[in-house]
């Protein structure tokens, strides 16, 4: 039996990470990013963790289960995982709180959209097995150049 309840509503994306200690992923997605438990499932070292501004995300500690390959570190190589908060300043003051490197430092970034441009301030930084996450703040859209 697990504790707590599903996020209401579920995202229609969660993206399900396998890691290699269940509690140093706990301690950097919720000591670090902000992240709550919504429901737990001990005996299976799974957790699904809700943000504050409304991403989800589920892991488990690595069982032999739907392994599709080596398990070697970094995980997730080709993936980002993208976290949009409220203030992605007040997220990076908490990444260098514990001492963490970051991927790439908290920066402006504009990019095409097709038709507009969109803005966001934003970091890289890995998880505990790697797995790179970046989180950012949308700071707006404006025309196109030209």
């Amino acid at each position: 039996m697990g504790n707590g309840a599903p996020p209401a509503p579920w995202a229609s994306l969660i993206v399900e990470l396998m890691v290699s200690d269940y509690d140093r992923t706990l301690a950097f997605w919720s000591g670090v990013l902000g992240f709550r438990i919504a429901f737990a499932r001990p005996a299976q070292r799974l957790a699904c963790l809700t943000h504050p501004d409304g991403a989800q995300l589920m892991f488990y500690e690595r069982d032999g289960d739907w392994e599709t390959g080596p398990f070697e570190q970094p995980l997730g190589r080709g993936a980002i995982i993208q976290v949009f908060v409220a203030d992605a300043a007040a997220a990076a003051a908490s990444v260098q709180a514990v001492g963490l490197s970051f991927f790439v430092p908290l920066r402006e970034k504009w990019r095409d959209w097709g038709d507009r441009l969109g803005g966001q301030r934003e970091f890289l930084v890995q998880d505990p097995d790697g797995y790179l996450v970046m989180v950012a703040e949308r700071i707006g859209e404006r025309p196109l150049a030209g």
